[in-house]
């Protein structure tokens, strides 16, 4: 088992802006120093409580300061910047981060988001495929490149100079390029059969109800087949909204009181759900009425609190719903109180860890 971490912080509206990204910083050099795999962040450009708004530039503000963890774009929203940019950006973050870099992608989910850079009536998927398309089509071609689509173009023909370098857009440090993800937001996701099939991993994402990431391996599988490759379940990556504390009273308090950083999360994502009419994500039954989809049902799905004990034994148990995925990804949150959310870290990696390696080492051999 596996142990990562990834962030769509959301903060309370009117904390500094300076205090919550320095708090996110921290969590990702306390995950390096704790031996988490990888660790992604999320952006967003139009969210007053997401306020990261380049996960390019927050990882890139990490990359001389870790020293084993790979840091993951998770992810870079494609509709809503160029090819080039993003192909430029992400390749020399690869070379400051010497090939520790994941490149995570997707269609950008937040409707501001979408709207403020005039893409809300677009075919944003569409937009997504033409991107990435792109960018690997300049990673892999040579300047000055000529390509040109539905939504972008990407060329530098009238002003090449290839005896000083003007014109090209510089290659990763990996070769081809970094590893690509991709995260899963819905149940039975066509999207992970397509992301498999290109060579890319999924993250099943930390809002989804376990019976619906259950409907991720098959189509994971199917992918990998049409792919050519082996599908495994080291490779699967399993989002969940974790708290720890040394007793379950005090996990409980910091999971579900009110002021908890979980459950403001969860309240400003229900409404952003419902807003987006995908509260569909939040349903163990399709056909149960939005009204019938409460904050405190959320909560009760899909964030485990308790002991290092009672939390193993809560991620064991999800594996029995979802599937024995052997790549747990830690969900992070505002540190509302700083000493709990910061020690919720520890204990997940010094103490519940060993308990998951423990009892998954057999499926490991």
């Amino acid at each position: 088992m596996k142990l990562s971490f990834f962030t769509m912080p959301i903060h309370p509206l009117g904390k500094p802006v300076w205090q919550s990204l320095a708090e996110d910083r921290e969590a990702f050099l306390l995950a390096d120093k704790l031996g988490f795999a990888e660790a992604y962040c999320g952006e967003h450009t139009t969210d007053a409580a997401e306020i990261i708004t380049s996960t390019v530039a927050f990882l890139a503000s990490l990359a001389y300061e870790t020293k084993q963890i790979r840091l993951g774009t998770g992810t870079v929203n494609l509709p809503n910047a160029h090819p080039a940019r993003i192909a430029a950006e992400v390749a020399m973050l690869d070379h400051m981060l010497e090939g520790r870099l994941n490149f995570g992608i997707s269609p950008g989910g937040l409707l501001s988001d979408a709207e403020v850079f005039g893409n809300l009536d677009n075919d944003r998927n569409a937009m997504f495929v033409e991107c990435i398309d792109m960018v690997l089509d300049i990673w892999a071609g040579k300047a000055p490149y000529d390509l040109s689509g539905q939504f972008f173009s990407v060329t530098t023909s009238r002003t090449m100079m290839p005896e000083i370098g003007q014109g090209e857009i510089i290659k990763p440090y990996q070769t081809p390029h970094p590893p690509i993800v991709g995260t899963a937001v819905a149940p039975y996701s066509k999207g992970v059969t397509a992301m498999a099939a290109r060579g890319w991993d999924p993250i099943s994402a930390n809002f989804l109800l376990p019976k619906w990431v259950a409907t991720h391996w098959p189509n994971y599988a199917d992918g990998c087949a049409k792919g050519g490759r082996t599908a495994s379940y080291a490779n699967w990556r399993v989002a969940k909204n974790i708290c720890v504390a040394p007793t379950k009273e005090t996990a409980r308090a910091y999971a579900r009181d009110p002021g908890s950083p979980y459950v403001l999360y969860f309240s400003q994502l229900l409404q952003k759900m419902q807003a987006a009419g995908r509260l569909n994500l939040f349903k163990d039954d399709p056909q149960m009425p939005d009204e019938a989809v409460t904050l405190d049902n959320v909560l009760d799905a899909l964030v485990i609190h308790g002991d290092p004990q009672s939390v193993a034994d809560q991620i064991l148990a999800l594996r029995e719903v979802t599937g024995p995925f052997q790549h747990l990804i830690y969900a992070g949150h505002d540190w509302t109180d700083y000493d709990l959310g910061r020690n919720s870290m520890i204990l997940m990696a010094e103490e519940v860890l060993p308990l998951l390696q423990d009892a998954t080492r057999a499926e490991a051999a």
